[in-house]
């Protein structure tokens, strides 16, 4: 049975995780899905790491929310280095799934876009295990995770 980690933080100030699993449930079966929490999102890589060694994840969706501030990006910078070396090193695919405060305007609207970048993302970490073609028939399209997708530069279908 294939494995899923969702790593998320006590950082973040929407539960993201709850809605990538609530998502990826509602895709299908035949894979199992281990949570760790860690308190930020420096600390991402290494429970990713950790999943994959200890747990067996095929695969690790890794769940973040940095601050508005200068040194919140500064530190999202520093923690998408780290996993994506975790996943050169693994060999396994970590799907990153940052919002940043700054893009939302209302604690309401941060809320819709974690939610909605979380679950959108989840269903892709779902079709990079058992769908990969569903990618294949969407590149180009401009699709975005939590926002209007903005479509492709030309049609050409």
């Amino acid at each position: 049975m294939r494995k899923v980690g969702v790593v998320d933080t006590t950082f973040a100030r929407v539960d993201m995780a709850r809605y990538a699993i609530r998502a990826l449930r509602a895709r299908g079966t035949g894979f199992r899905v281990v949570r760790r929490t860690v308190p930020g999102i420096k600390d991402l890589a290494v429970a990713c790491r950790q999943l994959f060694r200890d747990e067996g994840a095929d695969l690790c969706l890794a769940l973040g929310m940095p601050g508005a501030a200068d040194l919140d990006r500064t530190s999202a910078e520093v923690a998408s280095l780290g996993l994506q070396l975790t996943g050169v090193l693994e060999g396994k695919p970590i799907v990153e799934v940052f919002v940043y405060e700054s893009e939302a305007r209302s604690p309401s609207e941060l809320e819709s876009l974690a939610r909605r970048r979380a679950e959108e993302h989840a269903l892709n970490a779902y079709s990079l295990l058992f769908r990969p073609g569903d990618l294949a028939r969407h590149a180009g399209e401009g699709l975005r995770q939590g926002f209007a997708d903005v479509g492709p530069v030309r049609r050409t279908r």
